[in-house]
């Protein structure tokens, strides 16, 4: 949109307040609020804030930043508020001499973008993201226990749905699939697929909603990987595809998997890089919990079509929906920041296919059931199994420093290990119940 047009909006929606949104370097979503009157001098001047408050931003001594909207994410708030109408509009942040701030992790993902772009490339992204619903934000007591796709009434988990696809839809995110998961009291939200930012923006809102809609009606909502010992925890997993035009350039009919040779260099450079990737996007202590053999978590390092237990998917299209070709990639969780996850996810395919990676064969048969031995004869690896490690394959790696930059790279690094630290330091039940009586 135009300025011209925001204005109208504004006007005759009688909005009052513009929230100015943004995320820190782990993705939590941060904001600042300006009366509607204050607009053009924000869209001219940006809306000064103190960036050393904020995790992963500047050092108290180059704490001065703006924000400056993203005119195409203007759109009304669908909440309640007891003063009027609220707006929100994504922002990109900058310093005093009008140059985008290296550490935002937006600007960290259009940078990944515009390499892209240099390559042709229009890099798209479809979600499925999954979470839980529970009674309350005091404990995880479930308000069904339902399986995959079951609807049995009551419908609460469904009711919540429906409302927050109606209050997406109003903001222009279309939602294609709504269903419960897995677990008690897990559910599903699949987005249409998009170009990267704008599906990153959209993961940010969609988990707003979610929250928003769960509390007004009394109950809560997760995005933790794991909330719940012994059962499913939730997962974000991204169907990604590279266009160049309206041609989806991972499509080849010729192939066995009808996998093009950019689509197969893709993938294989996710493969290859997948370990050092994991601190992205699986960024949390509790993200482990979940990267475990028997929960349907993808732990090994493969591919494969109709076969989920790999890390990597091909699902099947009809020949006919060529476009639809894409990779599904399952390990990350959706408490992850979608912008970084996005960055590093299309640097890796892209330095697949910039120096020809090569593809191991396809793995149909189910990997949960191999034994170690049998996966270390077919060279299949895993996914660190916990932040420490993952926080070390990082730190060996190339990726990850590549895209996020030295300084927020140091400063993901700095912060992982310090929540390490403080988890590792901790007595907990586990270990009371299973040694104090006996030590």
């Amino acid at each position: 949109m135009h300025r011209e047009e925001i204005r109208k909006i504004i006007k005759e929606e009688r909005i009052k307040f513009i929230q100015l949104w943004f995320t820190d370097l782990e993705g939590s979503l941060k904001s600042v609020s300006i009366p509607a009157s204050r607009w053009d001098d924000v869209l001219t001047w940006g809306a000064s804030f103190d960036g050393s408050s904020i995790r992963g931003f500047a050092r108290i001594e180059e704490s001065d930043m703006s924000l400056y909207p993203d005119l195409s994410t203007f759109v009304i708030l669908p909440v309640e508020s007891s003063v009027g109408k609220i707006a929100r509009v994504f922002c990109d942040v900058k310093t005093p001499d009008g140059n985008y701030y290296e550490d935002s992790p937006r600007w960290i993902l259009r940078k990944a973008l515009k390499d892209a772009e240099k390559e042709g490339f229009t890099y798209y992204v479809g979600p499925e993201l999954e979470f839980f619903y529970f009674k309350s934000r005091k404990g995880t007591e479930f308000l069904d226990f339902k399986g995959y796709f079951d609807y049995i009434p009551p419908d609460t988990g469904e009711a919540l749905l429906r409302e927050t696809v109606e209050l997406l839809a109003s903001m222009g995110i279309e939602v294609e699939y709504i269903h419960h998961e897995g677990s008690p009291s897990q559910y599903e939200i699949d987005l249409k697929y998009s170009d990267a930012l704008t599906m990153a923006d959209a993961l940010v809102t969609v988990k707003f909603i979610v929250k928003y809609v769960a509390e007004k009606n009394g109950y809560y909502a997760t995005f933790m990987p794991k909330p719940v010992e012994g059962i499913n925890g939730s997962g974000l997993h991204l169907h990604q595809s590279l266009f160049r035009g309206k041609e989806n350039t991972f499509f080849d009919e010729s192939d066995l998997y009808h996998l093009s040779e950019t689509g197969r260099g893709f993938l294989a450079g996710l493969l290859r890089h997948s370990r050092e990737i994991t601190l992205v996007t699986n960024q949390w202590i509790n993200s482990y919990k979940r990267l475990v053999p028997g929960y349907e978590a993808p732990v090994y390092i493969c591919w494969g079509r109709y076969n989920r237990s790999p890390l990597v998917r091909i699902p099947a299209i009809p020949l006919e929906k060529r476009s639809s070709m894409r990779v599904e990639y399952r390990s990350p969780d959706p408490a992850c920041n979608p912008y970084l996850v996005f960055a590093v996810l299309l640097a890796a395919g892209l330095e697949g296919i910039k120096k020809k990676y090569e593809l191991p064969p396809a793995m149909e048969e189910n990997v949960y059931h191999f034994t170690s031995e049998e996966r270390k004869e077919k060279g299949i690896e895993s996914l660190p199994g916990s932040l420490i490690e993952a926080i070390m394959e990082a730190e060996k790696g190339t990726i990850v420093r590549k895209v996020l930059g030295d300084s927020a790279f140091e400063k993901l690094i700095a912060s992982k290990k310090a929540q390490w630290d403080d988890y590792r330091t901790k007595v907990t039940k586990y270990e009371i119940e299973k040694y104090f009586p006996v030590l």
